[in-house]
């Protein structure tokens, strides 16, 4: 997912700073020179939330959207750990608040739909009232 994201991102971006005659070759070479590294990140990203992920939620013994709160926290902590602490906490908040963001779109996606598709009780119809009779009381004494 990410080679092709990055693929189709350096393409444009790189038809866009080639001259106008060398616009797919520019193309091209920046596909081949950046797409590979940008489908790497993706996927050193997508590992470690992963593997995060399970943790929390053998941790916690539950599963809900906080095990991913808190995964996208953790990724983004660890992956600017090199950059020092301030750089550290600046994108464990930031990419904890994204994952947040895509935790609250799906919960509000999943409630909007789920509304339509509701399964209801059928009706239950009263049966109608006996219709009068004009012979009169039927208990006439003998």
């Amino acid at each position: 997912m990410g080679a092709v994201g990055g693929g189709i991102w350096h393409g444009i971006k790189g038809a866009r700073n080639s001259p106008r005659g060398e616009r797919l070759v520019g193309s091209i070479a920046a596909i081949k020179a950046r797409a590979p590294v940008t489908g790497g990140n993706f996927g050193v990203w997508g590992g470690m939330f992963s593997t995060f992920d399970c943790a929390v939620k053998g941790y916690r013994k539950k599963e809900d959207a906080w095990n991913a709160i808190i995964s996208g926290f953790l990724t983004g902590g660890c992956l600017a750990v090199r950059s020092g602490p301030r750089v550290m906490f600046q994108s464990a908040v930031a990419c904890g608040i994204l994952l947040g963001v895509f935790e609250g779109v799906g919960v509000l996606l999943n409630r909007m739909f789920s509304e339509q598709n509701r399964q209801q009780l059928p009706q239950i119809m009263e049966p109608p009232p006996p219709a009068p009779t004009l012979a009169g009381p039927s208990h006439i004494p003998a």
